[in-house]
């Protein structure tokens, strides 16, 4: 079993920096691609960047130049640099571990970006 915690959100002016980290434990974790989703009220969760085994990442096209998804495979962590934050990046922000054979979820962590 996999156990995921996010930490590092909370509440940020627009424009500004939150860094955003996911500690995993139990598992493989160096073989598992990672995903950062988030969820906004009343809006489905979606994905936002993902970086699999290899070091290869995608982001969503709202989040490009914005945001750097990196692991450390070390630590079992995964972080979402997340710069230039605007009003519609106010969400709850889950990491995933995606292995052959099931996910795993985190609890989620808020992020605001608001004046």
């Amino acid at each position: 079993q996999v156990q995921l915690v996010e930490s590092g959100g909370g509440l940020v002016q627009p424009g500004g920096t939150l860094r955003l980290s996911c500690a995993a434990s139990g598992g493989t974790f160096s073989t598992y691609t990672m995903r950062w989703f988030r969820q906004a009220p009343g809006k489905p969760r979606s994905l936002v960047a993902t970086i699999n085994s290899s070091g290869a990442t995608y982001y969503v096209e709202s989040v490009k130049g914005r945001f750097t998804i990196s692991r450390d495979n070390a630590k079992n962590t995964v972080d979402l640099e997340m710069n230039a934050l605007k009003p519609e990046d106010t969400a709850v922000y889950y990491c995933n571990a995606l292995s052959r054979v099931s996910g795993y979820w985190g609890q989620g962590t808020q992020v605001t970006v608001s004046s």
